[in-house]
């Protein structure tokens, strides 16, 4: 019996836009993850905080998940690990004391600054495989999706 559903034209998920952009996406970050994951036993969770701290300096973990698209209970999770790893502080806001803001230690700034060259590394390694015009065609191409996104 075939339970195929008799539409035309039918939608083929590999070819679908959405579905590949995810699936490119996806394999892109496991790359990347690998590298971070084996030099620094990092999650990405943990990565994107590390990164997002590195690049903001003091922020509080609303404001991480924020930026790096990522629920309050990744965040926390991850605050919680680079915190054990003595990679961050929290450090109470002195004008509201409801606020807890979050600061990488000079462990967690060298970590950090570490993984900035892997990541600068890595992404050259990706554009150069796609080549000067690859490249800019991707660029291009994300802005603009980027860009109807809003």
């Amino acid at each position: 019996m075939n339970n195929q559903i008799d539409i035309d034209p039918p939608l083929i998920l590999e070819a679908f836009t959405p579905y590949r952009l995810n699936k490119a996406a996806e394999a892109v970050s496991h790359r990347f993850a690998s590298r971070y994951r084996d030099q620094y036993g990092l999650t990405r969770p943990e990565w994107r905080t590390l990164a997002t701290l590195g690049q903001f300096g003091t922020i509080t973990a609303t404001a991480v998940g924020t930026h790096s698209s990522m629920h309050k209970t990744k965040v926390s999770r991850a605050v919680l690990a680079l915190e054990q790893r003595r990679w961050l502080l929290r450090k109470r806001d002195e004008t509201d004391r409801r606020v807890e803001n979050l600061v990488l230690t000079p462990a967690g700034r060298k970590a950090y600054l570490d993984l900035v060259k892997v990541a600068h590394d890595f992404e050259a390694e990706l554009l150069q495989q796609l080549g000067p015009r690859g490249a800019a065609a991707l660029k291009h191409g994300l802005e603009a999706l980027e860009k109807l996104a809003g």
